[in-house]
């Protein structure tokens, strides 16, 4: 209620962040646009109060706010209690509903009746510095809170307008949206890289590649991703360099010589006993040797970066059966 003043200094006005895009009609009345304001659960909304001194003297100023919805939903912060002689001040009331307010049990009671439109007032006092005189300014504004909505704005604006086409849709979003969103993000789920941790398992058995526990996630999840070229190219030494390069993540080294890669794979040719062509001590020898063999050798950059009996492991999972070799890991001095 607002003191009769002949002249009064104290002008406040308010200003909704958010609107309401739809019309709305609180029980208790309508409110010009500009006092409504639109609620989202778990997103913040503001109304902007303005207050002028349009007098000649010091106002001191009290203001609060007075609502039905929960104190816990709202703040009220200013930028000081004094107001000098034609000078404004903002302040602003800050809005957040809880995010969980559709999904709340006591929402889905019976006998319990789910409020979406509340009132707020806004009251201002002050007290003029020198007389003493006091004058009380009030504005009033609705709260309107609303599910965010995708649907509406597939129809035409005639009826967005409306509050209750809005709200019915919102029936059929909630039950249909999960399952569209669903399919929207469905390639992520058949990347191993992106997928939940629960379907690696799908995954690796879809191209056929066991879940080793020993073997860190993200390391799992590229070896996976890689299978069918490990497959592709298993019993040669490029598979076998691509498999070590996947677990040590030592680089390829391409552009290298093959002595200089950290991932060093030699292979050891020869013909074996010929007779005529043999030389004994050279490139033969008697009671056997080793052909089809070649040396691995990884040249890690910290010692904790390979171990060693998942490397022979996997060597042994790539080598053709016939093959023997030997591993050598050069730490770094």
């Amino acid at each position: 209620m607002t003191q009769a003043r002949l002249s009064p200094t104290l002008n406040l006005r308010l200003t909704a962040m958010q609107l309401p895009e739809a019309r709305v009609q609180a029980a208790a009345g309508h409110f010009t646009s500009n006092q409504q304001l639109l609620l989202h659960p778990g997103e913040a909304s503001e109304m902007l109060v303005q207050l002028e001194n349009t007098g000649n003297r010091l106002l001191q100023l009290n203001l609060w706010v007075e609502s039905n919805c929960p104190s816990s939903w709202y703040l009220l912060s200013t930028e000081g209690r004094d107001l000098a002689p034609g000078q404004r001040m903002e302040a602003t009331i800050r809005f957040r509903p809880p995010g969980d307010f559709f999904e709340n049990q006591r929402a889905l009671l019976p006998e319990e009746q789910l409020v979406l439109d509340y009132q707020c007032r806004v009251c201002a006092d002050c007290v003029e510095a020198g007389t003493g005189r006091r004058q009380t300014e009030t504005q009033t504004f609705g709260l309107y809170l609303r599910p965010r909505s995708l649907y509406p704005n597939f129809l035409p604006i005639l009826y967005r307008e409306v509050d209750f086409i809005s709200r019915f849709l919102k029936i059929f979003e909630q039950a249909f949206e999960p399952a569209a969103r669903a399919m929207d993000v469905m390639w992520a789920h058949l990347d191993p890289l992106t997928a939940p941790e629960a379907l690696l398992g799908f995954l690796g058995h879809w191209v056929a590649w066991p879940i080793d526990r020993r073997w860190e996630l993200m390391r799992q999840r590229r070896l996976i991703r890689h299978a069918l070229e490990i497959y592709r190219w298993r019993g040669t030494r490029r598979g076998l360099r691509f498999y070590l390069h996947l677990y040590t993540d030592l680089p390829l080294d391409d552009d290298r010589p093959e002595s200089d890669k950290r991932i060093c794979i030699q292979e050891t040719f020869h013909r074996g006993l010929t007779i005529g062509e043999a030389r004994l001590g050279q490139d033969s020898a008697l009671g056997g040797g080793t052909p089809y063999h070649f040396i691995v050798r990884l040249r890690p950059e910290f010692p904790q970066q390979v171990d060693e009996a998942l490397v022979r492991l996997i060597i042994e999972q790539e080598k053709p059966a016939f093959c023997t070799y030997d591993l050598y890991i050069e730490e770094r001095v």
